[in-house]
């Protein structure tokens, strides 16, 4: 399975890239087997990320108005920095530049931060970092890692996160990409952990795995591959972090096993956070869906997560991403990726969203 997260982070990269600092400095602060009915609380926080429909300020600006009111976490996924990086620049000044902004707004509107770090291409899970590859370079020499534990020992210290990711989707990228990205992945994710650790960082450290691949891919029956190599190359994570797309694999939310989750968790005692995925609302290439079904998706996936006592569910859009808005060439598949959201580019709700907001209304009690 080569995933469907590549071509969705085409739309994902391309809109994040806005000149926050300055700005926001000035605004402040079925088949699925038989299910228990709801509880009346939840064990999980929900979230989403700052990436807009559209590539301005404005637009961040105004989801981030909207979908705080709805949620208790906020995400930053990226790739490094890794131009800047190599030229010399210091995390610390990096992230002056363009985090520290950003972090305090959302934090001005009640929000903890989960930030992910990113080691590998999230256009293409078997390639490296697109700066790194337009440099020459690779995630395999250990001066490259350096700066990447360097970077995420910054990111600790200044942008304090409650949750800190060193490494997405592991076992994708380990069937994607070749042993030795696998392996330079997993020593890099070792290393910056082991330093963080020892700088008394609080941050509660996890990585990902991509939760269709661990099923044996997009077709259902297909060999269960489970994620027993990412728990020991990973040893160091206190919370497993997964990403899910299921309507890759099955027809309807309701086909969605009520094991999906529940399997890959069996027999380690890590908490579990999803931190991306979604449910497209729309009918594109051989997938059929409709707003009414990604709305039946959000509450199947509670049960989901009830079903593990997740501690988060955090979505990388919170709105659909105008295609127009994305910088050429656009994939000719882009556009299985950008109607996940809970609303569309104009930010006018879907049917998903007023379910996204039952599940807010269950009160969160930590487990």
């Amino acid at each position: 399975m080569s995933g469907p997260d590549p071509d969705r982070r085409v739309a994902l990269q391309a809109l994040a890239m806005l000149p926050l600092g300055a700005a926001l400095a000035a605004c402040g602060g079925g088949s699925g087997g038989s299910v228990q009915p709801a509880p009346a609380t939840r064990s999980w926080q929900l979230g989403f990320s700052p990436n807009p429909p559209v590539p301005t300020v404005a637009a961040v600006l105004a989801g981030i108005e909207l979908w705080s009111q709805r949620a208790e976490l906020a995400i930053i996924h990226e790739e490094l920095p890794w131009t800047d990086l190599l030229a010399g620049m210091s995390p610390d000044a990096i992230l002056d530049r363009d985090k520290v902004a950003l972090v305090n707004y959302l934090r001005g509107k009640g929000l903890e931060l989960v930030f992910m770090g990113d080691l590998t291409d999230g256009l293409a899970r078997e390639q490296e970092a697109p700066q790194l590859r337009a440099l020459g370079r690779s995630i395999t020499e250990p001066v490259v890692q350096a700066l990447y534990r360097d970077y995420m020992l910054a990111v600790s210290s200044k942008l304090t996160p409650r949750y800190l990711g060193l490494a997405a989707e592991t076992n994708l990228i380990r069937v994607a990409a070749g042993p030795a990205v696998y392996a330079a992945v997993v020593q890099s994710a070792n290393a910056a952990a082991s330093a963080l650790k020892a700088a008394g960082s609080p941050a509660t450290l996890f990585t990902s795995v991509q939760v269709e691949t661990a099923w044996g891919g997009l077709a259902p029956g297909g060999w269960f591959a489970g994620i027993a190599p990412d728990l020991l190359d990973f040893a160091f994570s206190e919370l497993l972090g997964y990403s899910s797309y299921p309507y890759f694999r099955y027809a309807q939310p309701e086909d969605i096993p009520v094991d999906y989750y529940s399997r890959l968790a069996a027999g380690q005692a890590r908490p579990v956070c999803v931190v991306e995925g979604g449910w497209t609302s729309a009918s594109v290439g051989a997938i059929v869906s409709s707003p009414e079904a990604q709305a039946r998706y959000v509450a199947r996936h509670a049960q989901l997560l009830d079903g593990v006592s997740a501690r988060g569910l955090l979505q990388l859009e919170f709105a659909d991403i105008d295609l127009t808005a994305v910088p050429p060439p656009v994939p000719a598949n882009l556009p299985l990726f950008t109607q996940i959201g809970l609303t569309r580019s104009d930010f006018s709700a879907k049917p998903a969203l007023a379910a996204w907001d039952q599940l807010y209304q269950r009160p969160f009690r930590a487990p």
